[in-house]
């Protein structure tokens, strides 16, 4: 049996900076697509047919694991780390930190890669 997460065993996530930058992130990840859901685990999950961006909240910044090849991202600022060969939590080879409400764009920009090359990848043979 899985133990139950929710947002109160995330201390960072409970007041301050992190907490507003999660939310706004929250809102604009969720608003993608009425399929995508928001998941407690040791990280957050966000999942459409399965995870496609999974947050680690941090003491400055969220850090957030996109699900895709880091080779298919595309990243003109060049914010994206190869995290491949990297154990960390979360699922995919894409790692982006998200430290303001300044980089929430870019960064939503790239989830919506990770959540497009999913969606799209539904249904095909």
């Amino acid at each position: 049996m899985t133990a139950a997460y929710s947002i109160n065993d995330h201390p960072y996530l409970l007041s301050g900076q992190t907490r507003e930058l999660f939310e706004a992130f929250s809102k604009e990840v969720l608003s993608l697509d009425p399929c995508v859901s928001q998941e407690f685990l040791k990280y957050v999950a966000f999942k459409a047919e399965t995870n496609f961006v999974d947050v680690i909240p941090q003491a400055k910044r969220l850090r957030l694991s996109l699900n895709m090849p880091f080779a298919e991202i595309k990243d003109p600022k060049e914010f994206c780390r190869d995290i491949t060969n990297i154990g960390r939590w979360g699922n995919g080879d894409v790692e982006v930190g998200l430290g303001s409400l300044d980089e929430l764009p870019y960064a939503m920009g790239l989830v919506r890669q990770s959540f497009e090359r999913q969606m799209g990848n539904v249904g095909e043979v």
